[in-house]
């Protein structure tokens, strides 16, 4: 049955990276940039809040905000962007990913415009309307990944195409590609009509027969973003707090709150510049060689090793090597970055059904968001002082941050032990990975 194959998936699957391949990864990526830094941004937003709004007159301290406030600005958006992913992941599937993917990018900018001109004439009124606009934000963030991910996929070759296959519009299919690519292509309604309604194409989200064939998938996809999302969000958005108890940053009282927001914004500049960026460069150079699988149960292994050998000898670095700490933190976020971080998002994007990717995409980062409002919330509370006399104002002791570090070495493990659930996608073409177009039924997939 060699004739069976779509010319549009042949073509695209064959064809060498091209300008549209270009385009799809800087409006992609753009909405990533933006996504990054809506996210994390707030972390310094919070310092200076607290200084504003928050301080106590004759105080020695500079002003800081309540636990359930922090808790409020830091975690709402990432409330937003959960609920987002699962909305955004479903009505992709059924809309298109361009369209649902337009509709993102203007709620997150109309968003992200009115958190920064949040009103009020008091303290509350100020958080509340920031925090009201920050969940739109997070909404409309959370789209973005599953149609970012999604859309990148099938545009790409030998990693492709589910649009003659979703939307059953083989006309449609075949202009788009003859766009891209630039040159004939046939149409073959008839032939797309066939595959899409073929039973082993045509199973829901909740069949026996997605069960069968992809539950495993989806439990490795989910967990593993899970747990890479605890340890992630829990680092980003609380590194100052970190940096501050080991001593790498000065106390906020002895700063105004220019010099406190330069030194946190240059310290997290050189944890980013030394690790998160060389590790998503090191993802794109070797996801292709050495595999996904590879990359991602690596990334998890050794993201615990230097936990570890943080947390172990927590009391040296704090007393003793600052720079050795700061190197060995580093490294945790090159290796979070050269493994989990980035696979987690892929995968899912290359291992399901056509029709199902989008909202299986936004299952998995939805997961993925519940580890960080628990990442978020838990490390606020958790890093705090077991002595009561060493806690910040208005927090109940926590375990500290030396126990907080073993927690997240064990999330890791977590992380590494459920990589098993997820199969490796590397050369093959979506329609492989997902059995999609009648593989089983013996039609020839290049």
């Amino acid at each position: 049955m060699a004739g069976q194959h779509l010319q549009v998936l042949s073509a695209l699957d064959a064809a060498k990276t091209q300008w549209y391949h270009f385009t799809a990864i800087v409006i992609a990526g753009m909405g990533f940039f933006t996504d990054s830094y809506d996210l994390f941004s707030i972390s310094l937003v919070t310092k200076l809040i607290g200084r504003l709004y928050y301080y106590t007159p004759g105080s020695t301290s500079p002003g800081s905000l309540p636990p359930n406030v922090n808790a409020a600005i830091s975690g709402v958006a990432l409330c937003g962007t959960f609920a987002g992913q699962l909305f955004f992941g479903w009505i992709g599937d059924k809309m298109g990913r361009k369209r649902v993917y337009g509709v993102t990018l203007i709620l997150m900018v109309v968003s992200a415009l009115a958190s920064g001109l949040s009103f009020g004439h008091t303290a509350k009124g100020v958080v509340a309307t920031l925090c009201f606009f920050r969940f739109w934000l997070g909404f409309g963030v959370g789209g973005d990944y599953p149609l970012s991910a999604t859309i990148m996929s099938e545009y790409a070759n030998k990693k492709t195409r589910g649009r003659a296959l979703v939307a059953k519009n083989a006309k449609q299919a075949a202009s788009d590609m003859a766009t891209v690519l630039q040159m004939e292509m046939e149409a073959e309604p008839e032939k797309v009509e066939r595959l899409a309604m073929d039973s082993s194409n045509s199973y829901g989200l909740f069949s026996k027969e997605f069960l069968r064939r992809h539950g495993l998938h989806l439990l490795g996809t989910t967990t593993t973003w899970f747990f890479i999302d605890i340890a992630f969000y829990s680092q980003s958005l609380f590194q100052k707090d970190i940096f501050t108890d080991v001593g790498w940053l000065p106390s906020a009282k002895t700063m105004s709150a220019l010099e406190e927001t330069f030194n946190i914004a240059r310290a997290q500049t050189i944890i980013a510049l030394c690790g998160t960026i060389p590790g998503y460069w090191f993802t794109v150079a070797f996801i292709d060689y050495v595999g996904r699988f590879i990359i991602q149960l690596m990334g998890f292994f050794m993201m615990m090793v230097f936990m570890l050998g943080l947390s172990i000898p927590y009391n040296h670095w704090k007393n003793n090597d600052h720079t050795g700490f700061v190197v060995m933190y580093a490294l945790t976020f090159f290796f979070c970055n050269f493994g989990p971080n980035a696979t987690t998002f892929v995968v899912p994007a290359e291992i399901f059904p056509a029709r199902l990717r989008s909202t299986c995409h936004g299952i998995s980062a939805a997961c993925g968001k519940a580890g960080a409002i628990i990442g978020a919330f838990g490390f606020l509370y958790a890093a705090e002082s077991p002595t009561k006399s060493l806690d910040d104002k208005g927090y109940p002791p926590g375990i500290g941050v030396q126990n907080t570090l073993y927690v997240l070495a064990a999330t890791d493990f977590l992380g590494f032990v459920f990589t098993f659930f997820v199969p490796e996608a590397k050369g093959k073409s979506l329609e492989e990975m997902s059995g999609d177009v009648g593989a089983e039924e013996g039609i020839e997939m290049e």
